[in-house]
């Protein structure tokens, strides 16, 4: 009974907070206006290069885990990671995080490696991601700094670096109180079971401080995320109304989309399109803030880029699963 209202928590919840998101943006949107849209304000041949770049980001990663696997005395192929990274977000896309395990499993069948080894290079690069996702955002937080001012709906000098302080004495605190956690003697479950997890986080992370090609490893997630960046940036462009946006709205709306991947969902379905929509309208795309019905193009821009995405990683699934 426990194991199945976990599976039904774990994987139940993000389908309906997708299924629930979607219904929710199809009943706010002109379906009509948006088509006008895509048929009048986008250059699709722009998309052939946003698809290579979308592939070269998954290569990079499978370059990234391979140091890290090499680290722990694995060496699969090259085109067995590749397609583990494939099927990875293939799986994703049915079942929220169920991805990670899978390709987990499927290297460590396929070297007949212990699985838990495995797992702990692989929570190694999806913190490293974490770590990536918080350093753009303090980043970027500072940069543009009249768009997050617009966001929280404030002005006055001194509102982000007060906002800094707080995300640092926030920081300084969580930290105290992990180190406290950490340290503490007991047999409570639950408090056992928290540092089991900070001890599993730290086991798969430091194989990347302590492996030999670290300088590799930040290369390639350099390379990664720049992909990940650029994909949105040429999407920009084959849009009319945001082709002259320049780079910093980019990363703005590259930001707060990638903290939108963070909301369980399928490939993002619903908190992508949020996220986009809300940054668009930041830039001038639409009133500030978003009113239903939502903007047609902003809409327009947050589907079809998304869509794109999403029909890519269905036939790079397809291809991992015949070729594994």
């Amino acid at each position: 009974m426990k194991k199945t209202i976990s599976l039904l928590l774990k994987y139940g919840i993000p389908i309906l907070i997708s299924v629930g998101l979607a219904w929710f943006l199809y009943n706010n949107v002109d379906l009509k206006a948006i088509g006008t849209s895509l048929e009048q304000d986008v250059n699709y041949w722009w998309f052939i290069p946003v698809i290579v770049v979308s592939i070269f980001s998954h290569v990079f990663r499978a370059y990234r885990w391979r140091l890290q696997l090499r680290a722990i005395g694995l060496t699969p192929p090259l085109h067995a990671l590749v397609c583990s990274i494939f099927g990875t977000y293939f799986v994703n896309l049915l079942f929220p995080r169920l991805g990670e395990v899978w390709r987990t499993g499927y290297i460590a069948r396929r070297e007949k490696a212990p699985f838990t080894t495995v797992l702990g290079t692989m929570v190694g690069d999806r913190l490293s991601d974490t770590l990536v996702v918080a350093l753009l955002t303090l980043v970027t937080f500072f940069l543009a700094k009249d768009a997050f001012l617009a966001f929280l709906g404030k002005r006055g000098d001194g509102v982000v670096e007060h906002l800094a302080w707080v995300l640092v004495a926030a920081l300084v605190l969580g930290g105290l109180a992990l180190w406290l956690v950490m340290r503490w003697k007991t047999t409570n479950r639950v408090v056992t079971g928290v540092q089991n997890i900070v001890r599993n986080l730290w086991q798969g992370f430091s194989t990347v401080l302590t492996m030999e090609g670290k300088w590799w490893f930040l290369l390639y997630t350099v390379l990664i995320w720049l992909c990940y960046f650029m994909q949105l940036y040429i999407a920009s462009l084959a849009f009319t109304f945001t082709a002259s946006l320049g780079v910093l709205p980019i990363l703005v709306l590259f930001v707060l989309s990638s903290i939108g991947m963070a909301v369980p969902s399928n490939g993002g379905l619903g908190p992508w399109q949020f996220a986009i929509i809300f940054g668009l309208a930041l830039y001038g795309v639409g009133a500030f803030p978003p009113t239903t019905p939502y903007d047609p193009q902003a809409s327009a821009f947050a589907w079809l880029v998304w869509g794109v995405q999403t029909v890519l990683l269905i036939v790079l699934g397809i291809y991992a699963f015949i070729r594994k």
